[in-house]
């Protein structure tokens, strides 16, 4: 427990200790000398020296306490944060022996020892940097065609966060929504087709990909998707990620499902023209020429549409766990063939018809199929068919079947679309019968472009937030400017906030508005931020504002300088918006107690000086030039924080308690 305790805490014990028993050896050598006297007449006199030199001892060992803890304590708590900031932070200063001038020589050698570590380090970095010069190019070379690439490409952890992602995937996906780094796909797309699509792939023997058509969350788009899983070291036991390719294919689709209407009701009108005409040999030339165009038409049906190579065996897997959670068991008996098709959209066809038809009264559901159901006719099809104890059900229930929308997910597509667009028809004979083409060998594209990127490295993480990392954390550091410094009478007139990922600092996903507070601007406060009533008056409202920024800052940690008075701003509107700030929040001003010590100047100039960060004369007191100088000093923090025994998210907030005083006396 007493190694738990600061040095200058120590100390102060220490001099009490030395205080204390001072002045009972005094007050000893009082009574015996009074007890050996034996006169009565002088206790007055003992009692009175006794008092005196009991204040002479507390008096004396105060002030040398004080001297010490001023020359010596404070010096050696501010010179090991200084030494902290040099080994973890890549500080460079100089170290101010000044203030270290009472402890002798120990400044000096400190300031030896961290000069010749900044000269190990800068030759270190000389020679890691050479060695790293051509993966920067590469990466650098990457990232630029990464950027013109017209697909959205979008790299995912096991996790389904977001760990790359590309310009025109920010286009297709953000629709509004607060896009970025570590921000889970599911807010984006709808993630039936991709769970499905990655447990199959994850089970395949051979490395291949997965076509998958997906619809957008908020924009309602039909997207045709392309995911591959990214290979594995054979030493990470973890999951693999995987790299999806994104097309906007909603007008495509619309297209060619009207050209494919078009073309059959021009091919059924000569049809019946040919019928009308008188026999002969124009007529028969002109009836083959129509038999001879619709045959060329119905591979151009399904070809469009994004198909892929499935296993039998996965499809009718696929289809008995999704029928299992609705009290419903299937018996599959598939041979081992790939098929041509959706996944996604076959599997919810059938679970579609299985659920009506078993409403309707069937029972004993089983799933076969036929390799080749039509011997000298076409033996690139394959016959599945859904068998039960039932009588097969009347075309026109089948047809009320086939024209209910599928799900939501599949953008309303019905079931009568899902048949159209495999160029095929569901008949009952003795049961439900689908044609499907079946599937060449797939084509195993080599990885023309392999890098080692870290982000797609996913991290396991406790359960508990208490144990997580903290440079395994994202954070929202953010920043207001108001019209005063009262939070019940005075408003903000800016937001700004930047997340930091990985300890990284994603300077293109910042949140940056003015906000009109409804008010005049007083002049004071215009004189710290330069923003004045006319800047504000087409700006947002601050319930607008703060609404949005919930939505940016959600998943993440808040952080802060002064923390408390931002907040103090945000959680005057959580009632009104109906939100509320329930992430943990962290304060800089506590970070650099923790580091430089309570005595220390904790303003985040004094901070950035400390930690040698330049925050722009003409960014400072800019809410956004706030934020981000806040987060380079959490970012720089941090490893000092690890050293320190403060490397997990509940470990700091511990430590917090024991300096939350200073936020009250700031506020």
């Amino acid at each position: 427990m007493f190694g738990m305790l600061s040095l200058r805490v120590r100390i102060f014990l220490l001099f009490a200790l030395i205080c204390l028993g001072g002045s009972v050896l005094f007050l000893a050598g009082l009574i015996i000398g009074y007890l050996r006297l034996s006169d009565p007449a002088a206790l007055s006199s003992f009692v009175i020296a006794g008092v005196i030199g009991i204040c002479a001892i507390f008096g004396l060992s105060a002030w040398v306490w004080i001297k010490f803890d001023d020359h010596v304590a404070k010096p050696v708590e501010r010179l090991a944060a200084e030494l902290r900031a040099r080994a973890h932070s890549g500080v460079d200063l100089e170290i101010d022996r000044e203030a270290a001038r009472f402890l002798g020589d120990l400044a000096p050698a400190a300031a030896a020892v961290t000069e010749k570590l900044s000269e190990a380090r800068n030759a270190t970095a000389h020679e890691v940097g050479r060695a790293i010069a051509r993966t920067g190019r590469e990466k650098a070379q990457l990232a630029a065609m990464l950027a013109e690439v017209p697909t959205g490409v979008v790299f995912c952890g096991p996790d389904d966060k977001i760990r790359l992602y590309n310009a025109r995937a920010q286009v297709l996906l953000a629709d509004g929504a607060e896009f970025g780094l570590d921000r889970p796909l599911g807010s984006f797309l709808k993630m039936s087709p991709f769970r499905q699509s990655y447990g199959r792939l994850c089970d395949a023997a051979q490395q291949q990909g997965s076509d998958i058509l997906v619809s957008s969350g908020r924009a309602a788009r039909l997207l045709e998707a392309r995911m591959r899983l990214l290979a594995v070291a054979e030493e990470d036991a973890s999951e693999p990620g995987y790299i999806l390719t994104l097309r906007d294919v909603s007008s495509d689709l619309a297209i060619h499902a009207e050209r494919a209407h078009l073309l059959s009701a021009a091919i059924e009108v000569g049809h019946a023209a040919v019928a009308a005409l008188p026999e002969g040999a124009q007529t028969e030339e002109l009836g083959h020429r129509l038999a001879e165009i619709e045959a060329r038409k119905a591979p151009t049906d399904t070809q469009w549409w994004p198909m892929e190579a499935l296993a039998a065996a996965d499809l009718g897997a696929a289809l008995r766990q999704r029928l299992s959670r609705k009290g419903i068991e299937l018996t599959c008996d598939l041979p081992d063939l790939s098929l041509r098709c959706d996944g996604f959209a076959i599997v919810r066809l059938l679970e579609r018809i299985a659920l009506d038809w078993t409403n309707a009264g069937a029972g004993a559901l089983r799933l076969t199929l036929v390799p080749n159901p039509y011997p000298g006719q076409d033996e690139a099809c394959a016959d599945l068919r859904l068998l039960s104890d039932a009588e097969d059900p009347p075309a026109d229930l089948m047809a009320r079947w086939l024209a209910t929308p599928l799900s939501p997910g599949q953008c309303q597509f019905s079931g009568h679309d899902v048949l159209h667009c495999h160029g095929t028809e569901l008949r009952a004979a003795d049961g439900l019968h689908l044609r499907l083409m079946r599937a060449k060998a797939p084509y195993l594209a080599p990885a023309l472009v392999e890098y080692d990127f870290e982000l797609t490295r996913s991290v396991v993480l406790p359960d508990a937030l208490a144990g997580r990392p903290l440079d395994a954390l994202t954070f929202a550091v953010f920043d207001s400017e108001t019209t005063g410094l009262s939070p019940e009478h005075d408003e903000i007139c800016q937001l700004a906030a930047v997340r930091v990922v990985n300890g990284r600092i994603l300077e293109h996903e910042t949140f940056d508005t003015l906000v009109n507070p409804g008010r005049p601007i007083p002049k004071a406060s215009r004189d710290v931020h330069g923003i004045d009533t006319q800047m504000v008056q087409d700006a947002p409202t601050p319930g607008e504002v703060i609404g949005a920024f919930h939505a940016y800052a959600s998943g993440a940690i808040l952080v802060a300088h002064n923390a408390p008075f931002d907040m103090a701003f945000l959680r005057r509107r959580e009632a009104e918006l109906g939100k509320s700030f329930d992430q943990p929040i962290l304060d800089t001003v506590l970070i650099s107690a923790i580091l430089f010590g309570a005595s220390a100047t904790h303003t985040l100039d004094a901070l950035c000086k400390r930690l040698d960060i330049t925050i722009p004369d003409a960014a400072r007191h800019t809410a956004l030039g706030d934020a981000l100088g806040t987060a380079q000093v959490l970012t720089k923090t941090l490893p000092m924080l690890r050293a320190r025994g403060f490397g997990e998210l509940g470990q700091l907030v511990k430590e917090f308690d024991r300096h939350s005083r200073l936020i009250a006396n700031l506020n």
